[in-house]
């Protein structure tokens, strides 16, 4: 397995293969449908303004987990935190890209648009294994809701995961596995 520190250089990016097998470690944001949504029409907003979007957390050079976690129970740092199904948030995610997210780590396949912008915008999409949330909790250390907890389950968490099992299936380079 491939030791992989977020927010990854460009370098360590385009080292990693469709099929790699990885284990993570730094900081990912967790990122689904309803913030998808936020930004999109943000920047969109943004770009008829002509000025340059800003974002209520870190995007450039970053991965998104598309995981809503559960609440903590007594003595943990966060509650189940499993994956969800990536295609959900297609619609947004080559935009996401142009403004520089550089990583997407979820469950399941990818469609077309997306699977070019990725390799456009050299970036890498990693699924991790579903149906294990509270196994991959215990790979996340530090848990912070950053922006928009009103979203409750949808709110954008910093989460600091060290040895976060994962797969790359789609490369900078368009790849897809398997």
């Amino acid at each position: 397995m491939k030791e992989v520190k977020l927010p990854f250089k460009k370098e360590v990016l385009q080292t990693l293969r469709a099929g790699d097998e990885v284990l993570l470690s730094g900081v990912v944001f967790t990122a689904r449908d309803q913030v998808h949504k936020i930004l999109f029409h943000k920047i969109r907003a943004d770009q008829k303004k002509k000025t340059i979007p800003t974002f209520p957390f870190p995007v450039s050079g970053q991965t998104f987990y598309y995981s809503g976690p559960t609440p903590p129970p007594p003595g943990r740092v966060i509650g189940s935190a499993g994956p969800t199904t990536s295609s959900r948030l297609d619609r947004y995610t080559p935009l996401l890209l142009k403004y520089g997210l550089k990583g997407m780590l979820g469950k399941g396949e990818r469609n077309a648009e997306v699977r070019l912008a990725i390799k456009k915008y050299s970036a890498v999409y990693f699924v991790t294994y579903g149906g294990c949330g509270a196994l991959l909790a215990s790979h996340i250390k530090e848990a912070k809701i950053v922006a928009f907890p009103e979203l409750g389950p949808e709110a954008v968490w910093r989460l600091v995961i060290r040895d976060f099992p994962a797969v790359v299936a789609i490369d900078s380079k368009g790849r897809v596995f398997p």
